[in-house]
């Protein structure tokens, strides 16, 4: 027992000791002068060269644009993200002109298909989106929209499409459990689409009496809504486009 608490006194001042010549020899002498960090490293960073303009200075020479990026789906994206730092075009305009994107390399790093985007996001397969055709053909980058209004829901809802079409509820129309106005696919954050708001309408196929529709061959699973998830609206337990994840 002896032995063992020596060793462990032995680790601990070993420990200490460590942190000792850290706190010493490896944190900057800065280091917590203006919080917890390095005091030092504002100085390093206003010693770099500037690269970006900023969104004021595109403004000055392309108020037209600006105005119009504004008013676009992009209004949130800066000029130089897909222009690139116009520090140096703001020097000298004629010198150093912003790069252009006229390919397809640089809408899909946001635009691809990926589940880990927000719904609602629009994304696309560019493996068979208009293949070989650049983006700018059909979409203005500065107010992107459509150039025809997409007539199903999978245009902007990739995500849930995928994961319906191979559910339970493939076959049922979006519109069976969403009312969707014209001006959603228009401006969809100002018209959202209805969601269910009562048990009575899963109800309508899955309650013991109920008749769904006649183009369902298989069997619909049936509950009793006064006993089956006490109070909950279904999709609050069943993800409604796959239900068969809980």
């Amino acid at each position: 027992m002896r032995q063992q608490i020596i060793r462990l006194l032995i680790v601990f001042t070993i420990l200490v000791a460590a942190l000792i010549a850290a706190r010493v020899f490896l944190i900057p002498d800065t280091f917590g002068e203006f919080g917890h960090y390095r005091g030092a490293a504002i100085d390093d960073v206003t010693a770099q060269p500037i690269k970006y303009a900023g969104r004021a200075s595109c403004e000055t020479c392309h108020p037209d644009v600006v105005e119009k990026h504004a008013g676009g789906r992009h209004h949130g994206v800066s000029c130089e993200v897909c222009h690139g730092p116009a520090a140096a075009h703001v020097e000298d305009p004629m010198a150093v002109v912003p790069d252009k994107p006229r390919g397809r390399d640089l809408c899909v790093l946001c635009h691809a298909y990926d589940p880990g985007r927000p719904t609602g996001f629009p994304q696309i397969d560019p493996a068979v989106h208009n293949p070989l055709r650049a983006c700018m053909a059909c979409h203005e980058g500065h107010a992107p929209k459509p150039p025809v209004t997409p007539e199903g829901c999978s245009g902007c809802h990739g995500q849930i499409a995928r994961a319906k079409a191979v559910s339970h509820h493939a076959l049922l129309p979006c519109t069976t459990c969403h009312e969707v106005s014209e001006q959603h696919k228009l401006a969809p954050a100002s018209s959202r689409p209805t969601k269910p708001t009562a048990r009575e309408f899963c109800g309508k196929c899955h309650a013991p009496d109920a008749t769904p529709p006649a183009f369902i061959i298989q069997e619909v699973p049936r509950k009793d809504l006064s006993t089956h998830g006490d109070h909950y609206v279904c999709w609050q337990c069943h993800y409604p486009h796959f239900p068969e994840l809980k």
